[in-house]
């Protein structure tokens, strides 16, 4: 009996050990989760009334074919309030988070920028909470002077400034930071720059736009897109691209510019951007290993390119400095020489090259020459979350006969059926329909919002469901600018909303986009709720990512069903978003179901209080 009491004794210790153990191995996790902070007072992880009805799941296999907007009975549940995440959530970017990267242990190459590249939380990890704006956040400053002065205050980051301090990209300036146009190879301005390039090219009177015939430009490793700011004005549009990296915050500053922009890294996947995009894809000391995996990123570029397109590359191994610079000076070239572009100008700095204007060249190449050309079943407009490859995307035959992509100069191109039409089986008439459709309904959106919106209060403007980009197309006389949404499991009408002259990208709106918050003053939503509900994803995760991008003060169109719009109603209030108004749609050819338009604001509050505050 005395041993078999002592040896119960001596297994109490062990036993409350073990129970310590598990009770601290349970707070780790609980506060690792947060970064050393209670998750419960900051933000809970998944979307607790969407884990209520069942909606969290992107794959909808509930068996359930009710609609997650149920009737629009007022009985429906209904939050009072999301609670605020912690001011270092201030900047979250859900599916570009390195704290998620981390936390679930992700193995990633970072010599192939796997770590820049989209890893979106699952469901059950996605933040449950109103992204606060940084403490004294202002009205950000309108367009065109954003594109030389923004509030410090609201992308309070100023290591750029001293980091690049040489080379004019950005100066501290009191409570503001002032952008002098400068970049790492044009310190004397991107005007300047600009110039000199279309100077290079012969364009008259050195105008970028080459009388209309360039219109659309992808500027890899943009810094703050100074390039892409300047290009505006001879009616150029740049799709600013740079990744989340070092040099945190330049996609951040771009948008607060008023300049377009997307985050994004030439890595192992396509970017969201179809075939034959760009006229120009421009690259200024963007630090990108060309030569890597048999020439794989340049090939990337070389997909994108128009036919005749240019590559304008400013970088040391243009203008050979010293054995290293030759080294890989000599293997570019060879390597562009097989992909068969040519040397347009190479001048100072800055070499240009062009993209052949048929197949003929690809075709001349002897056998076995690499890089290869892809094969034939590879689709080149196939770019959501398709990975890259050392391969040569030739021109459909139509396009080579015709030697080039027959589009008309800007901005004539805005109008006229683009012959990419064809590959989507749509008439020249149902074009021209669209884009009268919506010139009526856009002028009727401007309508509605009346005395709420400023002449110059919209610059960032987001079609969420482009289609053919007639919403953007009809905005052309006002001055902003639109990121056209195409879902990725559509028809693949992003390529002709590049061939109208307009820009923008593929993606799945069950997950978040790539964006920082607050970077877009009015979001379109035309029946995105309704294809969400389809799919089985979570409407109210998608309500609080367009909280999440969408500025204070700025506005969300809403055109969708009924049920739909009484969904959305009831979040209001948890949102801190006010019904500007709501009427009935005009009749849809396309809609089997009447709309409705319900036109929202976002009002400003601060983080301190959580709640509201004014809304000027």
């Amino acid at each position: 009996m005395r041993g078999r009491n002592d040896t119960g004794q001596s297994k109490r210790p062990i036993v409350l050990c073990c129970a310590m153990i598990v009770c601290l191995c349970l707070l780790f996790l609980y506060f690792s989760g947060s970064n050393g902070k209670p998750g419960s007072t900051a933000f809970e992880y998944g979307t607790k009334f969407s884990r209520t009805l069942g909606w969290g799941s992107d794959d909808g296999e509930d068996g359930s074919e009710e609609s997650i907007f149920g009737t629009g009975d007022a009985d429906d549940v209904k939050p009072k309030r999301f609670p605020v995440c912690d001011d270092r959530h201030s900047e979250l970017i859900p599916c570009l988070d390195r704290n998620l990267i981390y936390q679930m242990r992700l193995k990633l190459d970072l010599n192939l920028m796997e770590h820049y590249e989209r890893h979106c939380p699952p469901p059950e990890r996605r933040f449950n909470c109103l992204i606060p704006p940084p403490h004294g956040y202002k009205v950000p400053i309108k367009w065109p002077k954003s594109r030389d002065v923004v509030w410090k205050a609201n992308i309070p980051h100023t290591h750029l400034a001293k980091e690049k301090s040489d080379q004019n990209w950005m100066v501290e300036a009191g409570e503001k930071i002032k952008f002098p146009g400068g970049g790492t190879h044009f310190h004397h301005g991107a005007d300047k720059y600009i110039s000199n390039i279309a100077n290079m090219l012969d364009f008259k009177d050195n105008n970028i736009n080459n009388e209309g015939m360039l219109r659309t430009v992808l500027d890899v490793g943009c810094g703050v897109a100074s390039f892409g700011g300047y290009l505006l004005s001879s009616n150029v549009i740049a799709m600013s691209l740079a990744p989340n990296d070092v040099h945190q915050n330049q996609i951040q500053f771009a948008l607060e510019r008023g300049i377009p922009a997307y985050l994004g890294v030439l890595g192992t996947k396509r970017l969201p951007y179809p075939s034959r995009s760009f006229e120009l894809a421009h690259c200024s000391r963007c630090r990108i290993d060309w030569l890597q995996r048999d020439g794989i990123l340049l090939l990337e570029l070389d997909r994108l390119l128009r036919p005749g397109g240019y590559f304008a590359y400013s970088s040391p191994e243009a203008y050979a400095q010293d054995e290293e610079d030759l080294r890989i000076w000599k293997e570019m070239s060879a390597l562009v020489e097989r992909m068969c572009w040519k040397i347009a100008e190479k001048r100072n700095q800055t070499v240009i090259w062009v993209k052949p204007l048929n197949n003929d060249c690809y075709r001349r190449r002897a056998p076995g020459t690499k890089p290869p050309l892809c094969k034939s079943g590879d689709d080149p407009d196939s770019v959501w979350g398709v990975p890259m490859e050392a391969c040569i995307s030739p021109y459909p035959e139509q396009m080579h006969r015709d030697g080039g992509t027959g589009l008309a100069p800007w901005p004539a191109r805005l109008t006229t059926p683009p012959p990419r039409l064809a590959d989507l089986y749509v008439t020249a008439d149902t074009f021209e329909k669209d884009t009268e459709m919506w010139q009526q309904r856009v002028e009727n959106y401007w309508s509605l919002l009346g005395p709420k919106v400023k002449p110059d209060a919209i610059r960032n403007i987001m079609d969420m469901k482009a289609n053919f980009g007639s919403f953007a197309a009809a905005l052309k006389e006002k001055d902003v600018w639109v990121m056209n949404v195409v879902p990725h499991d559509g028809p693949s009408t992003l390529k002709i909303i590049y061939d109208r002259g307009l820009i923008g990208s593929n993606h799945d709106w069950c997950e978040a986009f790539s964006t920082y918050p607050r970077t877009y003053d009015l979001l379109h939503a035309w029946t995105v709720f309704s294809d969400l509900d389809k799919r089985g994803c979570s409407a109210e995760d998608l309500l609080l990512e367009m909280d999440r991008i969408l500025r204070p003060t700025g506005f969300i169109i809403v055109r969708d069903k009924s049920t739909v719009i009484e969904f959305i109603k009831k979040y209001l209030h948890a949102l801190h978003w006010e019904a500007v108004t709501v009427v009935d749609a005009e009749p849809s050819p396309e809609s089997e179901e009447s709309e409705m338009i319900l036109i929202i604001r976002k009002k400003l509050w601060l983080p301190e209080a959580g709640s509201q505050n004014s809304s000027t």
